[in-house]
């Protein structure tokens, strides 16, 4: 990780992991007037989140804290020597600027500078000159370790030439500066072994972002240009930030450059990786330019936040505005919510066919430059309190308090709900609701009639004949499958019984089974991950509104085009699918009406004299047999095991499962079909998850 003090992978610590808890807080000015005084406030607002702030064993180096405000330009161009183009008929600015991390040494700063203006001309993009950042950490007093790896830190100017006597200009400007970013931030191993690795906190039209391994105090007399009066905004998005059990770093402080959030993304590893397949599929009208240039979308050794940040960034560049991709991200719960405005609920139904959600627990405060709101994920774990205030002000934080205001100037006051959208749209001057918004972006699409026309529910299938195995082969198929007389009297019986899964004391005395002198099952070397401090357990009956099992399955479209086809799949009620289920899935296309989800049964099986040998190869033809079914137009991949013998034994199906996977993610194939599994050896709640 670029200026950090962070480890490298060692032992049982693994920087992926890295999540933190914090403090955020955003201020705007309703009719979207610019001012210093919105920049001072939220400054004293993210000092009175000092609480919320950490530091590490010296009390001077801090876990982080920033400020995100629209673009100051007056401060911009009293900072340049060189001529600043003017904004455009619509007030949109026709250049972008931001603070870029250099490194300290001449020569590597050099290096990184020379690559950015490289990239600038391939872009087809102007450098009009780079600024450095006035930064006093003496004044600041920053600790040893924050100075130790503390970049240089320079503005950096561009613009696109001028087309027809006119610039790009706003949105248009920020889709051609996207690509610089992307390719001047990528880490080669030349890079990173010459030490000119850079970062940009934010580099945009609209907005700009001054952030560090600072405690909230620090960052004002840090930057000292946060306190010169043409430091104007009409919106700041502040955040204090604890890295609990993690290294801070540079550019892991909050704000980035859309969001800020005061939680973690629990499934980010997941989010993560569907993002890494999904990238085969993506292509856009309207980022310029070839997008693999720019994989991968999420840096894997980023936090989870900051992995939030890119893919709404990718979204809203691609066509949908900020507010529509934070309900695709982090939707509210829609299911179960019988009251909900039907054209909502096909919004966020249609939506889940696309892209799962980012859970939480967190609340994510973000901002475009003219949008700025804050929602809260479904879950509803982390607090948001806001106020509207007499002078047209809206201030909303973690806690109340953050700022003093008169309870005689408070006009209007409330809390954010799980799944509900705070927002104010500048340009509009005035508060939008929740569901003024969410009615108005269900509506810019036909979602019901592509519900309609594309979703199959797996009961409206046909009926189909199965194959119904001679109970005699049962002991045979148990030995097979690895099963222990306690798995049918501990395990088995119970669920049979009552449905249920089995209830028991907490803890184990068996031995993990890395230590264990006995045969294991492959799932039993897995354990779930998750954070058990933040996160208590949900209750089904009583949290019902947040608790579903359904899911899709089928191919996927591109992520950037939403169209008819997008949702062409099938709606299951739980992941878990009975004989009859399958086996309407098998022969879903035998009559010829569903050509885009028709299925073929891979056997995972391989030669039992040859032993791991056989293995081996066995699992290798298992992969060129899934790329040869999806390379035949096949969309549906049934991995199974169910015809074992004495001569062919089972392959583990998580070991199946994760090779198809991964050789399909590799070969850029995976959100082109949907993949099933048909195993005998998974008979626990927790070889299912």
């Amino acid at each position: 990780m670029l200026f950090s003090r962070m480890p490298a992978e060692q032992g049982l610590y693994d920087p992926s992991a890295e999540k933190d808890s914090c403090g955020v807080a955003m201020i705007a000015d309703i009719a979207g007037r610019r001012s210093h005084s919105i920049v001072s406030d939220g400054v004293l607002a993210l000092e009175n989140l000092e609480h919320r702030g950490a530091a590490g064993a010296e009390p001077n180096s801090g876990d982080g804290a920033g400020i995100l405000i629209q673009l100051p330009v007056e401060l911009l161009d009293s900072l340049s020597s060189f001529e600043l183009p003017s904004a455009n008929g619509d007030g949109e600015n026709t250049f972008a600027a931001g603070v870029c991390f250099l490194p300290q040494g001449i020569r590597e700063r050099g290096s990184a500078v020379q690559r950015v203006e490289s990239i600038a001309a391939e872009e087809g993009l102007e450098v009009l000159g780079w600024v450095p950042v006035e930064v006093d950490p003496d004044r600041a007093d920053v600790g040893l370790t924050a100075l130790g790896c503390m970049p240089y830190m320079s503005y950096l100017f561009v613009a696109a030439p001028e087309v027809d006597g006119s610039r790009p200009a706003g949105l248009e400007l920020d889709r051609l500066v996207y690509g610089l970013r992307k390719r001047s931030e990528r880490v080669t191993p030349e890079i990173e072994a010459e030490g000119s690795g850079l970062f940009f906190p934010s580099l945009s039209a609209r907005t700009i972002v001054y952030k560090g391994m600072l405690t909230t105090m620090q960052l004002p007399l840090f930057f000292p240009e946060l306190r010169n009066p043409l430091c104007t905004s009409a919106i700041a998005i502040v955040h204090s930030r604890f890295s609990t059990n993690t290294f801070p770093s540079w550019p892991l402080a909050h704000p980035h450059r859309y969001v800020a959030h005061n939680g973690e993304i629990n499934t980010v590893k997941g989010n993560r990786n569907r993002m890494r397949a999904r990238e085969a599929m993506l292509s856009s009208d309207l980022i310029p330019g070839d997008l693999e240039r720019l994989f991968p979308i999420c840096n894997p050794d980023a936090s989870d936040s900051v992995s939030l940040d890119e893919v709404l960034e990718l979204l809203h560049l691609g066509g949908r505005s900020v507010p529509h991709v934070v309900m695709m991200m982090v939707p509210e719960p829609w299911e179960n919510h019988r009251t909900m405005d039907p054209r909502v609920r096909a919004f966020y139904q249609f939506h889940s066919s696309m892209m799962e959600a980012w859970d939480g627990p967190a609340c994510v405060t973000f901002t475009d430059g003219s949008y700025v709101g804050a929602v809260l994920d479904r879950n509803g774990l982390r607090p948001g309190r806001w106020w509207q205030t007499a002078d047209g002000r809206v201030i909303l934080a973690s806690e109340a308090g953050v700022l003093d205001v008169p309870q005689s100037q408070v006009v209007a006051k409330g809390r954010l709900e799980p799944g509900k959208m705070f927002l104010v749209d500048t340009v509009a001057g005035r508060l939008v609701p929740d569901e003024e918004i969410k009615l108005q972006l269900a509506q810019e699409h036909p979602y019901q009639e592509w519900l309609h026309a594309g979703l199959l529910e797996i009961k409206s299938l046909p009926e189909r004949a199965h194959i119904q195995y001679n109970h005699e082969s049962v002991i045979r198929r148990q030995i097979a499958f690895g099963y222990t007389e306690e798995d049918l009297r501990v395990v088995l019986t119970p669920m049979a019984a009552s449905g249920g899964e089995p209830l028991g004391s907490m803890g184990t005395d068996t031995p993990s089974a890395v230590m264990s002198q006995r045969s294991r099952q492959l799932y039993d070397y897995f354990i779930e991950l998750f954070a058990q401090v933040t996160n208590p357990p949900l209750d089904s009956i009583r949290e019902e509104i947040v608790t579903s099992l359904s899911r899709v399955m089928g191919p996927e479209q591109n992520l950037l085009e939403p169209t008819a086809a997008s949702c062409r799949q099938i709606v299951l009620p739980w992941p878990v699918l009975d004989n009859d289920e399958l086996n309407k899935i098998i022969h879903i296309d035998d009559d010829g009406d569903h050509p885009g989800l028709s299925a073929i049964v891979l056997r995972a099986l391989y030669e039992v004299e040859r032993g791991g040998e056989g293995l081996a190869e066995a699992i290798e033809e298992l992969r060129m047999r899934a790329s040869e079914a999806i390379a035949a137009g096949y969309r549906t991949l049934i991995i199974s095991d169910r015809d074992s013998d004495h001569t062919r034994a089972p392959i583990p199906s998580l070991l199946a499962t994760s090779a198809v996977h991964h050789h399909l993610v590799r070969t850029k194939e995976r959100t082109k079909v949907a993949l099933v599994v048909e195993s005998g050896d998974a008979r626990e709640v927790h070889h299912l998850a």
